[in-house]
């Protein structure tokens, strides 16, 4: 996570990298995109659309490199969503920083959103959540941990037992790469919260490339398994010295999510995960 400073609005705000901004914006044009979706369950008698994000973070955001002020993830996406003339019926909001949820859910509620706050880590929140949803409405969770080890597939596996949940999932490249041989040999590392059961199906006796590659794709199968398709289109986010940071990818049951997504992530160009 990034140092919170005092924000440009007298709550506390998180200093990020320019590349936050890149990874709002491909947020926003999903949120944009799928709002004619959104809308149809949005009224009286229609089962709502909510927004869901376990690592909501404080809200606002100051861009280290430009001083630049912007909205934080959720913050953004609601702001989508009424512009779009959509908005979320429901917006819930954890993380386990007190401090950060406090003030995202403050800075939601001046924007008059239908705010929620889940007290407790992802995982208790989560399953907190799913349990007070809508089993017929339409569910959106914005899965953006700060490492691969706060990803933890029980979260994936509870949004999963939703009728329709779309996922859009930041899955951290630099634990995958830079981490990739402590994670790979020690006893309890964060594969094993990421992709329970991995080692049972991935040899640590080969090359770091290869390992990598069937590490992330043990994982990608196991989402499967669930039901939720996790997306070949993928959108990588690079740092200021274009060093990978993380991918982002949709998991979701149905088509359209991922024709969606497809849209929002516009991946010409894009290179292959590895």
């Amino acid at each position: 996570m990034g140092k919170l400073v005092d924000g440009d609005d007298g709550l506390p705000a998180e200093d990020v990298g320019v590349w936050t901004k890149e990874k709002h914006g491909y947020l926003c044009r999903y949120i944009d995109i799928s709002r004619a979706t959104r809308a149809k369950f949005l009224g009286d008698r229609k089962g709502g659309a909510t927004y869901i994000d376990p690592f909501c973070g404080p809200g606002r955001c100051r861009v280290r490199e430009t001083g630049e002020w912007i909205d934080g993830g959720v913050v953004a996406a609601w702001r989508k969503s009424c512009d779009g003339g959509a908005p979320f019926s429901q917006i819930y909001v954890g993380d386990l920083d007190v401090q950060r949820r406090r003030a995202t859910a403050s800075r939601l509620r001046q924007l008059g959103a239908p705010v929620i706050e889940i007290e407790g880590s992802a995982v208790l929140s989560v399953k907190e959540i799913v349990a007070k949803l809508n089993p017929y409405g339409l569910h959106f969770a914005f899965l953006d941990p700060f490492n691969l080890e706060a990803l933890d597939f029980s979260i994936i596996r509870m949004l999963s037992a939703l009728k329709r949940i779309d996922m859009l999932v930041h899955v951290n490249q630099m634990d995958l790469q830079r981490n990739l041989v402590s994670n790979a040999t020690a006893e309890a590392s964060a594969f094993d919260v990421f992709a329970p059961g991995w080692r049972d199906e991935v040899s640590v006796v080969q090359s770091q490339q290869a390992l990598r590659q069937q590490v992330f794709q043990y994982w990608r199968d196991l989402v499967a398994s669930l039901g939720v398709w996790p997306s070949t289109e993928m959108r990588l986010i690079t740092g200021g010295k274009n060093q990978p940071l993380y991918w982002l990818l949709m998991a979701a049951k149905h088509s359209l999510p991922h024709k969606f997504w497809e849209a929002a992530a516009n991946t010409e160009g894009q290179g292959k995960l590895f």
